[in-house]
């Protein structure tokens, strides 16, 4: 079975900071993955990526390339969606956001999230 991760902004900023390779990460964690992107993030990593150095590039094609997009909800928080989102199937959830990480623990949805050796980690939720 594919498991498919939806990918947050500050889990992708921190992928690309930590210089992870996150394909292999996430071959050793699940085996089959699809990343899902969906519009909300993309168009705030599109923003932070227009404010950094070009040796600081978030790889936004490589991210398009390597996910699957969808559409967000207009007027609701980008996280309310990935919350939403992540509640109404199998999803687990690329991030490193303190709040949303328990939120989506709380209600036994999966988190990956990068740890400190250049590695990406799974918590399993509740």
């Amino acid at each position: 079975m594919t498991q498919q991760i939806i990918v947050d902004s500050c889990g992708w900023v921190a992928i690309i900071d930590s210089k992870i390779n996150f394909e292999l990460e996430l071959e050793r964690i699940f085996g089959n993955f699809t990343l899902i992107l969906t519009e909300s993030v993309s168009n705030e990593l599109t923003d932070i990526d227009a404010s950094r150095s070009r040796k600081k590039s978030l790889l936004m094609d490589l991210l398009k390339q390597k996910s699957a997009p969808m559409r967000s909800k207009l007027a609701v928080h980008t996280d309310d969606h990935i919350f939403e989102l992540a509640q109404s199937g199998n999803y687990a959830v690329l991030t490193i956001d303190k709040v949303l990480k328990k939120r989506l623990y709380q209600r036994g949805i999966d988190v990956v999230e990068v740890a400190k050796n250049q590695h990406l980690r799974l918590i399993e939720g509740l």
